[in-house]
């Protein structure tokens, strides 16, 4: 969740930090602060609460900080209030150390005490403090060798962590480590860093490879070197970016939200295409069998926040193509709830970033119980990635907004296709239907922009209802898993109270919450059960619901005879259909927390990649 940056190279270092904490903000912060190593004036810190403009200010740009080399950090609070003593990077007691850290030490109350017991005064309340702590101690054990001391360190500490290490009397390198959280490191022409994430130093680099779980790197201006946890030099594996770094960049749209859902339509084209041969769904990147697919007992899908919504559409979906059963679980319960896994079962873990901590525990739990695993991740390389059987990139490019959308999108989709493909395996699938799904998904992107091209209605519908204090959205399968996912982008971004229901579940208790004024956002998308829901909206109407609906544009006539405000969509297979319906959703979201003068691409509380449980 926090982001890590750090630059080893021949131009100053507190520029080029700041630069790259700025392009990791949406990850989500709440404090900032860079660590600069310099011949003539040593350590430097300089560390503040608030947004990275309160920091740059504080250094002016970078100006009065001199160091061709350091480290820097946004932090999300877990340990320790948001505050400028609990930011980082953290200095050991006797100012020669400097550490940024993304995770969390499990087990740093109890190295905490044992370092009181010595003597150590601590500045901070976070977990973070006692691994420069620890490391100056261990250090001074080792006669001042900073490496035996890293080593030590990572053998007493519990937890997960991404690690920059800046340490005085090591002027020419830092150190890096890595376990469970995301780090890689980047390599430029008399430059070196790492990273959180390749957006920190796309701007200087392109070639960078990624750090596995045990592995320490000694980084410096001409070489990165990297060891294992016993201290083996490793060669790395190198990847190229074949992005823009335009990409990143806003490119004259006022929110990177907004941006990235007018990129929807291309994200879900690049993620379509190559797949979609001659009217055939293929899949060349994946090493299952027709056999083992043939076989297949069950699907397992297990994911967090949108990228479970997802799953709850690829449920629906699946199930109905193959006729076999599909359970869906947020990852974070996944580990607790005893899953009925074996070797029969394939699991498939979705995850935008490829680095969600539950996401990742709860795929090697399904490993240790015998599952194949399939990740359907965007970025490559991840670490989801690498420890699947198989992989699905979606090819939807960077995505900042901490809300996602062309990242749920292209996800959906790809779900889709595989379920598409399972099917024709399977042989549950006949070459009617087949042949009209493969004709919408590459129609799919086309229409996607029709939806774009016309957003003047959703944000006047906007502008009317910003100021309700609470939203419910209704709808009967698909359109329900719809309404989870719209739902949960208007209350993460505007910070209002909204919750999605099965529509046929409200005369069970929910509707005692409709009155006169409560907005009801209505989904009518899912055509066999329209006549069900147009009866659902016509029950919380009668009990003074204002209603805004949204249906296909075959079912526009039928929906207005009710409803006064309706939103359509063009038709495709009922399976795709959420893959349109989601658009008018973001937008509605995006203009409502417009409205209301949110901070949309930031919310508040929130991270784009979760890497703490």
């Amino acid at each position: 969740m926090c982001g890590i940056v750090g630059y080893a190279g021949l131009e100053q270092a507190a520029p080029i930090l700041l630069d790259g904490l700025e392009r990791l903000e949406y990850r989500g912060y709440d404090s900032a602060g860079i660590a600069v190593l310099s011949e003539g004036k040593g350590l430097q810190l300089r560390k503040t609460k608030g947004r990275l403009k309160v920091l740059s200010a504080l250094v002016d740009g970078g100006k009065a900080l001199e160091g061709r080399m350091g480290i820097g950090h946004t932090r999300w609070a877990t340990h320790g209030e948001p505050n400028d003593v609990n930011s980082h990077p953290h200095l050991s007691q006797n100012g020669q150390i400097a550490v940024v850290h993304n995770g969390i030490i499990e087990n740093y109350l109890e190295i905490k005490e044992f370092l009181v017991s010595k003597g150590v005064h601590f500045c901070s309340d976070t977990d973070t403090e006692v691994v420069a702590q620890l490391l100056e101690y261990f250090c001074l054990q080792n006669g001042g060798n900073i490496m035996a001391a890293v080593y030590t360190v990572l053998d007493r500490i519990e937890g997960a962590y991404a690690l920059g290490i800046l340490c005085k009397d090591l002027p020419d390198s830092f150190i890096a480590a890595r376990k469970d959280a995301p780090l890689l490191l980047g390599y430029g022409e008399n430059c070196k860093f790492i990273a959180s994430d390749v957006t920190a130093i796309i701007k200087h680099t392109r070639d960078v490879s990624y750090m596995e779980d045990g592995e320490v790197a000694v980084v410096s201006a001409g070489e990165i070197k990297v060891y294992d946890a016993l201290g083996q030099p490793v060669e790395k594996e190198h990847s190229f970016i074949d992005w823009d770094v335009s990409a990143a960049e806003k490119g004259g749209y006022a929110h990177f939200m907004f941006k990235e859902i007018m990129e929807q339509p291309e994200a879900v084209r690049k993620t379509v295409s190559p797949r979609l041969k001659d009217g055939r769904v293929c899949f060349e990147e994946l090493s299952l069998s027709e056999d083992y697919i043939r076989g297949l007992k069950k699907i397992f899908i297990v994911a967090c926040g949108s990228s479970y919504h997802v799953g709850v559409v690829a449920k629906y979906n699946m199930e109905r193509l193959l006729r076999r059963p599909v359970d869906v679980m947020l990852a974070s319960e996944f580990r607790y709830a005893d899953p009925l896994v074996d070797q029969d079962t394939l699991v498939i873990v979705i995850s935008q970033s490829g680095e969600t901590l539950d996401t990742m525990a709860a795929l090697r739990e399904a490993k240790k119980l015998g599952a194949r695993i399939l990740s359907v991740v965007n970025v490559v390389g991840s670490s989801i990635a690498r420890e699947s059987d198989d992989v699905l990139y979606t090819w939807a490019g960077p995505e900042i907004a901490v809300a996602t959308t062309k990242a749920y999108s292209t996800q959906l989709v790809l779900l889709d296709m595989l379920g598409l493909y399972f099917a024709d395996i399977i042989g549950s699938v006949s070459k009617e239907e087949y042949a009209r799904l493969a004709e919408e998904l590459q129609a799919l992107p086309t229409k996607m922009e029709k939806v774009l091209e016309n957003t003047e209605e959703i944000k006047y519908l906007a502008s009317r209802y910003f100021n309700h204090a609470s939203v419910f959205y209704i709808g009967r399968n698909l359109d329900y898993a719809l309404g989870l996912e719209g739902s949960l982008k208007l209350k993460e971004i505007s910070y209002i109270h909204s919750e999605a229901y099965a529509s046929g579940e409200l005369k069970h208790g929910t509707i005692s919450l409709i009155e006169d004024g409560t907005l009801v956002v209505a989904l009518g998308t899912y055509t066999p059960l329209f006549d069900k829901a147009l009866s659902n909206i016509i029950e919380v109407k009668a009990r003074g619901a204002d209603i805004v609906a949204l249906t296909t544009e075959s079912r526009r006539g039928d929906m207005e005879k009710t409803v006064e405000n309706v939103l359509t969509v063009p038709d495709t297979h009922i399976i795709l259909q959420p893959s349109l319906g989601i658009v008018p959703l973001q937008l509605f979201a995006y203009y409502v927390a417009l409205q209301r003068g949110c901070d949309i691409d930031k919310p508040r509380n929130l991270a784009k990649s979760v890497t703490v449980e």
